[in-house]
């Protein structure tokens, strides 16, 4: 590089720094004047005595002023997610992490969110993640935090348990593989797919996973054996199999992967390392095979349901419900 083309480059960056601080400063003083906006919508509803047409009448009349000073922006709408905004993070001191890290597109999505756990999920993924506006949109729509609670053990059953029960999820949505609904579809196409659309399917998996290998060959004295997918984690500094199953899952599945794991730890894994976690990844599992097999006693063995499309609300919350009262059943 040229000393006029460095010093061009360095000028560059110089510039783009800047305007990405100018960026985040415009964004946090927006944020926290929606907050403060929200915060006077409420106090003068209160003042109103908390009739609700009272409230709606107030945000249209206020919607009409500002739009006659400031033009555009100050819609019905967009005031009443000011008021949500407020109601969903009254607390001020919270506020001010949220208008550095987050953008008001995020929080508009996230402030719809129900619960107070799935909030504050959603937040902290979006900023350890950087997860973008549509990946988080995403991700609401998926049910992510609702499909990690699925493989959760109840707080009576739990002692003894890792906690990279919080790291597995049941069902995994894969509709960006752009699989067929309905048919069978062979278990090289499925990880070829995977494999095409490897950083979709590793935000899928989750924070902390990177890709290791493909058909990763292990091998003893006499026999090889050749592993789907190889992943790390290395926020629970483990390597992460997953074998794929497009049919459903059976008994020589499992025992299978057990093998597969217990060969992994032996063969492949450091002392620095923890023990491997194994996941089945299926079409369909029978959940008593599921219940009178190695998984119900072993921490490092999962079996999961991957979802060819991304199912509606319901279909989805229905879905996870039924995981979680089969996991209850089973302890």
């Amino acid at each position: 590089m040229s000393t006029l083309t460095a010093f061009h480059a360095d000028i560059k960056n110089i510039l783009e720094q800047a305007r990405g601080k100018a960026r985040s400063a415009v964004n946090a003083a927006m944020v926290e004047a929606y907050w403060q906006i929200g915060q006077r919508i409420v106090e003068e509803e209160q003042f109103g005595q908390h009739k609700a047409q009272y409230g709606k009448r107030l945000i249209e009349d206020l919607s009409v002023a500002l739009m006659a000073d400031f033009g555009k922006g100050f819609s019905y709408a967009n005031l009443y997610n000011c008021r949500q905004f407020y109601l969903t993070f009254p607390d001020q001191e919270i506020l001010y992490t949220l208008c550095r890290e987050l953008s008001w597109s995020h929080l508009r999505l996230i402030m719809r969110v129900d619960s107070p756990q799935a909030i504050d999920y959603y937040c902290r993924e979006t900023r350890e993640q950087s997860w973008t506006v549509r990946q988080l949109e995403r991700n609401i729509k998926s049910q992510s935090f609702q499909r990690l609670l699925s493989t959760q053990i109840p707080p009576s059953s739990a002692q003894g348990t890792s906690a990279h029960l919080e790291f597995i999820k049941d069902p995994y949505v894969l509709e960006f593989l752009q699989l067929p609904e309905t048919g069978e579809v062979k278990e090289s196409r499925l990880e070829q797919a995977i494999i095409d659309e490897l950083q979709k399917f590793l935000l899928e998996l989750g924070k902390g996973f990177s890709f290791v290998a493909r058909q990763m060959r292990i091998s003893t004295e006499t026999s090889h054996f050749y592993l789907d997918l190889v992943f790390y984690n290395y926020l629970l500094k483990c390597f992460v199999i997953i074998d794929l199953k497009t049919g459903k899952l059976s008994h020589q599945d499992i025992g299978q992967m057990d093998m597969y794991v217990r060969m992994f730890d032996d063969l492949k894994r450091s002392e620095d390392d923890n023990p491997t976690i194994g996941i089945i990844l299926c079409d369909s599992k029978d959940e008593t095979i599921v219940k009178y097999s190695v998984i119900k006693e072993s921490q490092q063995l999962f079996a999961s349901k991957y979802q060819r499309i991304l199912p509606t609300e319901a279909e989805l919350i229905a879905e996870i419900e039924r995981e979680k009262r089969l996991i209850e059943e089973r302890e």
